[in-house]
């Protein structure tokens, strides 16, 4: 249970990103949110006449028994969205050498795009998860289902302080939204084997995989001996700074991760953001949803 000093620190940080989130989105988040994405599906509009070089398998028997004229059932996409976060909070997003930890990064991530569905009147639904399912929260609409979204993920903590399992996290999506959703997979992606489950969510799903990291976690800078510790499996190794093949080596291997990532999700046709943590994100988001507009129009 939370002490009253640290309800009002969450408070603060709540506050904090609501009001910087809410600007974002009243100036321009919310209505290219919705032309960036389709909606989740179809569903039925009308019955009206047959006409010349509609489709066949659209005809709607039972009226046209009825009325004795060919008539057939036409239908729309969806206008409603579901917007779905499936975050990793695993222990390695409670690292930050900057003025904001990865978990707040994500947390600021979802305000933006939580409270742009919610103005759109459209759903949000969130499943947190570390080596397990932590949290589910179904989608809802509505402003302050939206703030709940932001609260949770600032005071959550993974009921576990291994390590991160993005295949049971996508497993457990797949079984719990049968219908079709625009789901954000947020992590820093230090997991391996979840290709399949990525694979099945994504012909499912509209799924964009969201990869927040640190600056730290790319390139190791300054000078002296640093103490490096993994967060998920609590090992510790002293790294020389002044021994430049070992720092060079360390970048590299970085950039080699961040490429096979762009290139397993590129093979899926999942789109891929990279993020760091402290970067503003406003910008990468417009761009992100600007190039997806130009996509639906292109084809």
């Amino acid at each position: 249970m939370a002490h009253p000093p640290d309800i009002l620190k969450l408070l603060k940080k709540v506050r904090r990103i609501q009001m910087k989130s809410r600007k974002v989105v009243d100036e321009f988040m919310a209505g290219q949110f919705r032309s960036a994405f389709k909606g989740t599906g179809i569903e039925f509009h009308e019955v009206r006449d047959y006409l010349a070089g509609d489709d066949i398998r659209s005809i709607d028997w039972n009226v046209t028994a009825r009325t004795g004229t060919l008539h057939v059932k036409t239908y729309m996409e969806e206008r409603e969205l579901c917007v779905f976060f499936l975050a990793d909070l695993s222990a390695s997003a409670a690292f930050g050498s900057g003025a904001l930890f990865k978990s707040e990064a994500i947390a600021e991530f979802c305000a933006l795009l939580g409270l742009s569905a919610a103005t759109n009147n459209d759903r949000v639904g969130m499943i947190l998860f570390s080596d397990r399912i932590d949290r589910h929260i179904p989608p809802r609409k509505g402003m302050q289902h939206g703030l709940r979204i932001v609260r949770e993920l600032l005071s959550h903590e993974p009921s576990s302080r291994g390590g991160t399992d993005i295949h049971a996290a996508l497993q457990y999506l797949v079984r719990v939204r049968r219908r079709r959703a625009i789901v954000f997979l947020i992590s820093d992606f230090l997991d391996q084997g979840f290709e399949k489950s990525l694979e099945l969510a994504a012909k499912r799903h509209d799924l964009i995989a969201v990869r927040v990291g640190d600056p730290r976690e790319r390139v190791l800078d300054g000078h002296g001996v640093l103490r490096l510790r993994d967060l998920e499996s609590g090992s510790e190794r002293l790294v020389d700074l002044g021994n430049r093949k070992l720092v060079e080596r360390y970048a590299r291997a970085a950039s080699e991760r961040t490429e096979s990532l762009r290139r397993l999700f590129a093979s899926l046709g999942v789109d891929f953001l990279d993020i760091e943590a402290g970067t503003p994100m406003a910008g990468l988001l417009r761009a992100f949803f600007l190039e997806r507009i130009r996509r639906r129009v292109r084809a």
